[in-house]
């Protein structure tokens, strides 16, 4: 997966206008007008949801129209309405604040790759067993849930908009809720629908897997060779940056603090020794090996 998410990193730094601006709030609009229309006409489903034998016969809208139904419950029209709307801003919070953080290529690749996940796995069903998968978003968007924690542990959000608790413990229930639904698709022996949350989580664990592994293993990765190798080459960066007329230095574009004492400068600590970045390039850069 390192080297997956390597070409990830490389192909995003090359191309980093690739993808569509605010992806996340494409995705919201999309699902609540569908979630309307189809309020409204439930028959409209049925020619969005993903079918591979009718997609293979020229319906190639569905390929992607699955993605904006949304999974909300509610036992009226009313509940519906309510929890689809909470639902749809939580997508949006987490959804733009991973686009601000990754920036915009490396989300709309993170986005885009968990739908081919999704459409392979269940083309890949349906040519074997001739059974068609019940795809939606869902999972998807919730495995962004699992990113944003990685990235932002700590930070309290309002449960309910009432009780304040950490992202952290969020996550947790949520990895509940995924490990719920796999142990209940088996034990209904719908075996096929377990492919639906295992596609979400292979592509958080892409993207996120050796951030999840660091976090999980904090004081093993502070005494690794990595961690003792950055903080050596951090000190004698900083030796050798007393004697210069900055402080910073951006190792991509080469602008410094003093000639541009507007911008941020941040530290890598994946990239292999001490290596400082502008805040345009924080999030979009070849790591150093």
């Amino acid at each position: 997966m390192k080297a997956i998410m390597r070409a990830i990193d490389k192909f995003c730094l090359q191309h980093r206008r690739f993808g569509i601006p605010r992806l996340m709030l494409v995705i919201v609009i999309g699902s609540a007008a569908v979630f309307l229309l189809t309020a409204a006409n439930t028959s409209l489903f049925y020619l969005l949801n993903f079918d591979p034998s009718r997609i293979l016969h020229g319906e190639v809208w569905r390929l992607v129209t699955w993605v904006f139904y949304p999974a909300a419950g509610g036992s009226t029209l009313a509940s519906s309405i309510f929890f689809t709307a909470i639902m749809l801003y939580f997508y949006y919070f987490i959804g733009s604040t991973l686009e601000r953080e990754w920036g915009m290529a490396k989300f709309n690749v993170y986005y885009i790759l968990g739908v081919l996940l999704h459409v392979v796995f269940a083309f890949i069903v349906w040519a074997v067993s001739g059974t068609t998968v019940f795809l939606t978003s869902g999972f998807l968007n919730l495995s962004m849930f699992f990113a944003f924690a990685v990235l932002y542990p700590d930070q309290r959000v309002l449960l309910f908009f009432v009780i304040p608790i950490k992202i952290k413990w969020l996550a947790l229930l949520n990895a509940g809720f995924f490990l719920f639904s796999i142990i209940s698709s088996l034990i209904n022996a719908d075996y096929y629908a377990v492919i639906v949350p295992v596609a979400a989580l292979l592509n958080f664990l892409i993207f996120c897997g050796e951030d999840l592994m660091r976090y999980l293993r904090p004081y093993r990765a502070r005494s690794s060779p990595s961690a003792i190798n950055f903080r050596k080459a951090a000190r004698k960066v900083k030796q050798e940056q007393a004697a210069k007329p900055y402080r910073h230095k951006c190792s991509v574009c080469g602008r410094t603090d003093t000639d541009h004492p507007e911008l941020e400068f941040r530290y890598c600590s994946r990239c292999e020794g001490y290596h400082a970045f502008c805040n345009e390039h924080i999030n979009n850069h070849v790591h150093f090996k």
